[in-house]
């Protein structure tokens, strides 16, 4: 289940009793429990009858245990116990000693007046484990992962719709392409356009350039889009834009450089026969980012890109040892990378 979904029924009253989320998004994670807090217990109950528990200085018998005992004057309880660690395949070492046999036991009956939710924050638990099965089979389960690509528009759209507001898809790429994938960023600056649109209303195109917040990695593709299309004028006005906004040449250049890097080993990989899925997986980048590397790298030929990262070198290393200025190497630095596209071009 997808986790807007599954606040969706905890908004609407349907509750089960036991949760279990896993995975690295802490965004999705936090977004869940409060949910689960809002409409699980009652505000003036929540005093009594909700539980936090970390895992790694309590053991899961002891929080089963209040799991099983009854409400403080209240129909129901929470109980919330994070940093299961004993669900991954080497736990750490600790003084705690879990039974996850209890847990096992508790899944099959549990109590009727308790919400019981397991956290594991971890990138991989051990899918093998009885415990990690039975949970999976029993509890209402949400990955909590970092947004896909399959799956941005669609969270985007729904986020929207929460706040009041529609989004076309032209408006919703350029979004993704400033924003990125970043969960928190997302809900935050929509937040923003709903309050400027107003409910109801559409966000459009002029809305989006208008109030959203560059964040760093789409200033540098900002950059690759002018050194693209031979735009010198255009660079140095992002990067003049970006001074104003205390953004280091130093660390701009190391922006840039990732993304040759990126665009060179997915042109590499592309003449592999590699998918879009696998050079996310090889590189270790977003689905979404993959398949902007794959339509930006036809641009470049192999030996440009090459050439381009050793400038960046060769401009790092002559500002980090004071042979010229931060900001006069970097406009120089796009001025050769343009020059040299306009050749090749």
């Amino acid at each position: 289940m997808s986790y807007l979904a599954c606040i969706e029924e905890m908004k609407k009253g349907k509750i089960a009793p036991i949760y279990y989320f896993h995975g690295t998004e802490t965004y999705m994670i936090e977004a869940l429990k409060q949910a689960l807090i809002s409409n699980g217990v009652e505000q003036e109950e929540q005093d009594t009858n909700l539980s936090i528990y970390d895992l790694e200085e309590i053991s899961i018998q002891e929080v089963v245990t209040d799991a099983e005992t009854f409400p403080f004057l209240g129909e129901r309880k929470v109980i919330i116990a994070t940093n299961a660690d004993f669900l991954k395949a080497k736990p750490a070492k600790s003084e705690i000693e879990h039974q996850p046999e209890v847990l096992i036991d508790y899944i099959q009956n549990p109590a009727p007046y308790s919400i019981l939710v397991i956290i594991a924050p971890y990138e991989k638990v051990d899918e093998r484990k009885k415990v990690v099965k039975q949970l999976k089979k029993a509890a209402k389960t949400v990955a909590c992962e970092p947004l896909k690509e399959w799956n941005i528009q669609e969270v985007i759209g729904t986020i929207a719709k929460e706040h009041g507001v529609s989004i076309s898809d032209e408006v919703m790429t350029y979004f993704i392409n400033e924003i990125g994938t970043n969960l928190m960023i997302i809900h935050s600056e929509m937040e923003k356009l709903a309050i400027y649109v107003g409910e109801g209303n559409a966000i459009r195109l002029e809305d989006a350039e208008l109030l959203l917040s560059s964040q760093e990695n789409s200033s540098a593709l900002k950059l690759m889009d002018a050194i693209m299309v031979n735009d010198l004028a255009k660079a140095i006005d992002i990067t003049k834009d970006l001074e104003k906004m205390n953004e280091d040449p130093i660390a701009l250049i190391a922006l840039v450089a990732s993304q040759f890097r990126t665009l060179l080993h997915v042109k590499l990989l592309k003449q592999k026969g590699y998918t879009q899925q696998q050079m996310a997986s090889q590189l270790k980048i977003h689905p979404y980012v993959a398949k902007l590397s794959i339509q930006r790298q036809s641009k470049f030929q192999v030996k440009e890109l090459k050439e381009a990262i050793d400038l960046l070198t060769e401009t790092d290393a002559q500002i980090k040892s004071g042979q010229m200025d931060k900001s006069l190497a970097f406009e120089l630095l796009l001025y050769r990378l343009i020059s040299k596209r306009k050749i090749v071009s």
